[in-house]
């Protein structure tokens, strides 16, 4: 019985969010770095192996040494726990997606038109 009610509230915590792990990528052994979503034992390899060579100063630091990281997996490692020397990864310095087209615009006889007017035009 006591399984079961551990399982469940396990099984809770787990989808709702509360509960997931840290890790420092300059302290973080192999075991903590694979607990991190997103980090499988081919990239706390990586993670390991360049954190031989130094530890990492930053994110951007991070981003450029460890192979497969870019800046949307930084934002998603850091939102699943991940920290460089403590710190989280801003989501300021992702650039938003670019628009398909301008939303709204001016006719070239200055009426204003919606971009869902225009023929052609999806909903976004």
């Amino acid at each position: 019985m006591l399984k079961k009610l551990t399982a469940a509230l396990f099984a809770f915590l787990l989808s709702t969010g509360l509960a997931f792990a840290q890790a420092d990528v300059n302290k973080a052994d192999q075991a903590a770095l694979d607990g991190i979503k997103g980090i499988g034992p081919a990239m706390s390899k990586r993670i390991l192996d360049e954190r031989k060579k130094g530890e990492f100063k930053d994110w951007s630091d991070f981003e450029t040494r460890v192979k497969g990281v870019g800046e949307k997996s930084a934002v998603k490692l850091s939102d699943a726990g991940l920290t460089v020397n403590g710190q989280a990864r801003g989501k300021s310095a992702v650039a938003p997606a670019k628009s398909a087209g301008k939303p709204f615009g001016k006719k070239k006889d200055g009426k204003e038109e919606a971009a869902m007017d225009k023929p052609g035009a999806t909903k976004g």
